[in-house]
């Protein structure tokens, strides 16, 4: 072969290599030509692309508004929390400054105790983010809602790399107080329109849900360029649009009285173990709530919820006999009722059924007045017919407001039925069975009765404040209907219902509710419970729904009363009458409303107690005194080792305060003229065991005063005054 073809063979394969390379770079060329001088890549806009990569956006969240109560008690707000985090990136520090966790063992160790942590764990977290190479990391549940207490705390520690992230939470500073009326909202996460992750509270019950878009507020944001460091680029344009700040809503609540009412309830249910209870309390001259309490209740910061129905509207049950008041009030109306015409009690036969008295037996030939004092089922079925009709007493209860709901500002509203039509079922609704109604419709019924016939809208909401601009944007406006009975049928209602509470006839059936000098008008109910499942009622001593609906004073009504307890452990109306007396008291006493009845007209004053625990007894007493509440020295000693209510309850002049000695606990002490909580909550203190024999007021106890209880059984007798 000679050597030029030699070298022809020699070059063709580092050519073909060379022909590869420059084919390689000209598809780069032409690459780079296209993304320098092309507007548009892959449909994207270059500038645009490079300007979103500078531009920060950042959410200027609204503050959610603050509930008061009617003085301006905060009930619900937001309050700040912090998540707390770790720097683990060594890249974050420099020569000078070490802004990283760089001792993971030291700051283990330094933040378990403030965290109530254990330090291993908190020791494997931080070590596993490092070996992961996580920039930062968060501590799970120990580090979040972090209060501005405890992170002073952990930043007194100086610990490098330790930094906080700053968020709101929804705060309820009374805890299980007006729940159901109140609601919750709670924190959600969702992604915003720039796909980050952020955080929203949102209402999901009561007022809360109700008016949650008048509480959000809304959301602003700020826009601005930044340079590759992460710093505002001078002389950019900024853009900005504040947020604002949600609405603040107070309630037509008196804490004081709602306090006075959650007490009551607590007791009833502590006590009688009902299936549920209510009491709710209203203005009579404005419609307005003053307090609604219930039980089972729930606390809105831990959302440990059971029913998520609001008794006070969202409970539809058969009422009973205080719907008399409105079969007689219609009878009444019409101008055919005689209430001194006499009827027999004890039983009646309609249609196919026989309606009987409570007693089974009656009371022989009684007027129809009597009948109403006396509760009559027989009485009220013998209406029918008689004085009124079906279709007559149909268009009453309607008129009065039951069957449909009452505009209160509360969602989830029942509104009720009245779907009677034959005669057996028009004999029972008379007296409220057969039918269902709601507590806030027994309420405007009532208000009717109040307002020499004119029916009020029960309102929660007294007004809407924008903070803003400071200015009202609602307030509640007494809201009265027409005149829906004369003022005669008021005036005889009212005598009914008077003598229903306050007559010396024995037999009266709301002798219980009396207090001297008070003047309390109401009318009791005591209804059977609907057994969907055989579709008759449930029978049994406790399987009944007792009410009251009452108010004071009779002439000139300022409190509406309406209570309900579902299916105590004692079948007895009993239930009810020694709280719904104790809570007139109190509200009397707070409003100054009898004078001789509230220690000749002196004021009552409040105290928020504090923890008397460790102190003098004598100190203590003598500044329970000075407000002239009532102390109980339970031991002979001279420090106090527990006392009753705890720190941070309210208590009222001439209230009780228990306070437990460090002498000798083992002797009985007097409970003559304690009331039937009074003495369980005290027994339960001591540890003693009793027994409980009537109801009311202690008369006699089987171990006298200063002796030496022991493991011995203390026999404990009530009697009503």
């Amino acid at each position: 072969m000679t050597k030029k073809n030699q070298k022809n063979v020699e070059w063709k394969t580092p050519r073909k290599i060379f022909l590869v390379f420059l084919f390689l770079i000209l598809i780069l060329f032409g690459r780079y030509c296209y993304l320098a001088l092309s507007p548009n890549i892959n449909g994207r806009n270059m500038k645009v692309f490079a300007e979103s990569r500078n531009t920060v956006s950042k959410t200027l969240t609204a503050k959610r508004g603050t509930i008061y109560d009617m003085s301006g008690n905060v009930l619900a707000q937001n309050v700040t929390s912090y998540t707390l985090i770790a720097y683990l990136d060594e890249n974050r520090s420099t020569k000078t400054q070490i802004n990283h966790v760089k001792d993971i063992d030291a700051t283990a160790k330094a933040l378990a105790p403030v965290l109530g942590a254990d330090e291993q764990d908190l020791k494997e977290k931080l070590q596993n983010g490092k070996d992961k190479g996580r920039y930062q990391i968060e501590f799970g549940s120990v580090g979040k809602n972090l209060t501005e207490i405890k992170k002073d705390e952990i930043e007194k520690l100086n610990l490098p790399g330790i930094d906080f992230e700053e968020s709101y939470k929804r705060y309820y500073p009374n805890g299980d107080f007006a729940s159901y009326i109140l609601g919750y909202a709670k924190t959600n996460e969702y992604y915003d329109k720039n796909g980050k992750l952020t955080t929203s509270i949102d209402g999901e019950l009561g007022i809360e849900a109700k008016f949650d878009d008048e509480l959000k507020g809304t959301d602003g944001y700020l826009t601005y360029q930044q340079d590759r460091f992460g710093y505002k680029i001078p002389d950019t344009k900024e853009e900005r649009i504040d947020a604002l700040d949600g609405k603040d809503i107070y309630l037509t609540l008196d804490s004081a009285i709602q306090r006075f009412a959650e007490t009551e309830v607590q007791k009833i249910n502590s006590e009688y173990e009902p299936e549920w209870s209510l009491i709710t309390v209203m203005d009579a001259k404005t419609g307005d709530i003053l307090a609604s309490a219930s039980t089972p209740s729930f606390n809105p910061n831990l959302r440990n919820i059971t029913s998520y129905e609001n008794p006070l509207v969202s409970n539809a049950f058969e009422p009973g006999s205080t719907m008399k008041i409105y079969t007689y009030m219609c009878a009444i109306e019409k101008g055919t009722y005689n209430g001194a015409e006499t009827f027999k009690s004890g039983s009646i036969q309609v249609a196919d059924a026989t309606i009987r008295d409570w007693n089974n037996t009656g009371w022989g030939n009684i007027t129809y007045d009597k009948g109403f004092e006396y509760s009559s089922n027989v009485g009220v079925s013998t209406m029918i017919n008689h004085f009124i009709d079906r279709d007559e007493l149909k268009d009453c209860f309607k008129k009065y407001g039951f069957g449909t709901s009452t505009g209160i500002d509360l969602s989830r509203e029942l509104s009720g039925s009245l779907g009677f039509k034959y005669p057996v079922e028009v004999a029972n609704a008379a007296f409220g069975q057969g039918i269902t109604t709601t507590a806030i419709q027994h309420l405007k019924a009532l208000s009717m009765i109040a307002n020499d016939g004119q029916e009020l809208t029960p309102h929660i909401v007294s007004k809407i404040v924008d903070p803003n601009t400071g200015k009202t944007t609602y307030k509640r406006k007494v809201e009265k209907s027409a005149k829906l009975v004369k003022q005669t049928t008021i005036d005889k209602i009212k005598d009914l219902m008077d003598q229903v509470v306050n007559s010396t006839d024995p037999e009266a059936t709301g002798k219980r509710y009396h207090i001297d000098g008070f003047d309390v008008i109401g009318k009791t109910g005591t209804s059977q419970i609907y057994n969907e499942k055989t579709g008759g009622y449930l029978t049994g001593d406790t399987n009944y729904i007792y009410s009251f609906a009452g108010m004071f004073p009779k002439d000139n009504p300022e409190i509406i009363i309406y209570a309900a307890v579902k299916k105590p452990n004692v079948g007895s109306s009993k239930v009810l009458s020694d709280s719904i007396t104790t809570l007139m008291q109190n509200i009397a006493k707070y409003k100054n409303m009898f004078e001789e009845e509230t220690k000749n007209n002196s004021s009552v004053t409040s105290l928020k107690l504090d923890s008397y625990i460790n102190q003098k007894v004598t100190d203590i007493q003598k500044l329970l005194n000075s407000y002239n509440i009532k102390t109980t020295i339970i031991g002979n000693g001279d420090k106090i080792i527990n006392q009753y209510p705890n720190k941070g309850e309210t208590v009222l002049s001439y209230d009780h305060v228990f306070l437990i000695t460090n002498g000798d606990q083992g002797k009985m002490p007097n409970l003559i003229g304690y009331s039937r909580s009074d003495a369980i909550y005290l027994m339960k203190t001591l540890g003693y065991k009793y027994e409980l024999e009537g109801y009311g007021y202690v008369t006699a106890q089987s171990i006298k005063e200063g002796e030496i209880v022991g493991d011995n059984t203390v026999k404990i007798t009530l009697q009503e005054k």
